[in-house]
């Protein structure tokens, strides 16, 4: 019944907001920020943020969601791959919001805000000009654009330099690649893809502010947050609790155990190879196709789309785009051309270079590299020995 009346009480409001102006919040009203646990899949991983505006007097309690995507949009992984994906402000009652995490068993912490009637009426009207159907789409970003970043971008918009966000609490700054592997087991396959992906410009110090990015760390901001140098916070409340979630993996399905197998397979096959003066032409298709293929993406994803964090992403050094073309030579020809102990030479470079950018932290790459390279390196060695052995 409770929750049938708060539908009524929602909808009321909207026909209400429709038709006339943005009814006023009571001395009783309280804005708060809701920030959810992390779920099992990749996008629910970090967590997720949201505000609720709630007052019993006017039968009000609805929370505004700037974390909503349709799976269901023209183009949806295209344009995510683009960088071109659309996320929009929602409004639902508290309680619909609420039954998902209830479901999952995700915990879900309050902090409510210490502003005045003023100041509540100001962010709720503010939050109702964002919903309009021409305001509420804007371009997601998962690190400069979501739906945690915007809780400081709201705040910001609303109460200018009068908020502050005091860093004081970060003992230690982290980048963006460090806040990104604070939600993923480093032996998974979505935290090996990420960092494959990621540039080095994610290797750099976040801001105060851009810790933000993450749910979690928005949270803390919060209790470290001063508006007109007084405490932000009212109170903080848990209305869900439940423990976090596991992260541990099952191994024989993660990255570094197929990566270790298969360096495994390939020392195994050059050691015949070797013993028996001939060369798997398979393999080093393989090899060469793959770190190619994967390079041109990684390309793409670099010069191709809207994606900042994408960038001077230098795992095109050991994943060498032209290896594509080589692998091709490699497996075609049965005498190996005379201009291939030079481009042999050359990703061997290229490979001692991206190691020199993981020592020097330039960028930093997935753990899980290390098998990659010395996979590369004792194919790339003997296919030298072939070609000084002729055959």
């Amino acid at each position: 019944m409770r929750f049938l009346i708060s539908i009524l009480a929602v909808f009321s409001f909207g026909l209400h907001l429709s038709y006339a102006q943005i009814p006023k919040l009571s001395e009783d009203s309280k804005i708060s920020l809701l920030t959810c646990a992390a779920g099992n899949e990749l996008y629910y991983a970090f967590g997720h943020s949201a505000f609720r505006v709630q007052d019993n007097a006017i039968g009000l309690d609805v929370v505004y969601n700037y974390g909503t995507f349709d799976f269901n949009q023209p183009n949806f992984y295209l344009n995510f791959v683009k960088g071109k994906m659309v996320y929009s402000l929602t409004r639902r009652t508290f309680e619909r919001f609420l039954f998902e995490y209830e479901m999952e068993k995700r915990w879900v912490k309050e902090q409510v805000f210490d502003l005045t009637l003023e100041e509540k009426n100001e962010l709720l009207a503010f939050f109702e000009n964002n919903y309009l159907p021409e305001n509420r789409e804007y371009l997601y970003d998962p690190l400069y654009d979501n739906c945690s970043t915007i809780t400081g971008d709201v705040l910001k918009e609303q109460f200018g330099d009068r908020l502050q966000f005091n860093g004081s609490h970060l003992k230690n700054k982290f980048t963006f690649r460090q806040l990104v592997r604070k939600h993923l087991n480093i032996n998974s396959w979505s935290s090996f893809g990420i960092d494959l992906t990621f540039g080095s410009n994610t290797d750099r110090q976040a801001t105060v502010r851009q810790h933000m990015f993450a749910p979690y760390f928005a949270m803390r901001q919060m209790r470290n947050t001063t508006l007109d140098n007084r405490p932000f916070l009212e109170r903080e409340r848990t209305v869900l609790d439940y423990g976090e979630r596991s992260r541990n993996g099952f191994f024989p399905a993660s990255p570094l155990f197929w990566f270790s197998l298969l360096f495994f397979f390939t020392a195994i096959i050059t050691y015949l190879d070797n013993k028996h003066k001939t060369r798997s032409k398979w393999l080093d298709f393989s090899i060469f196709f793959i770190t190619g293929l994967v390079g041109i993406f990684l390309c793409f994803l670099w010069f191709g789309t809207d994606h900042v964090y994408t960038v001077n992403n230098f795992n095109v050094l050991w994943a060498f785009p032209l290896n594509l073309g080589v692998a091709f030579v490699l497996i075609w020809n049965a005498r190996l051309p005379e201009w291939i102990p030079k481009y042999i030479y050359a990703v061997l470079g290229l490979l001692g270079l991206t190691i020199l950018f993981w020592i020097f932290q330039i960028q930093i790459f997935s753990p899980i590299n290390s098998l990659l390279f010395a996979i590369l390196a004792t194919r790339y060695w003997y296919l030298l020995r072939c070609i000084k052995l002729k055959y």
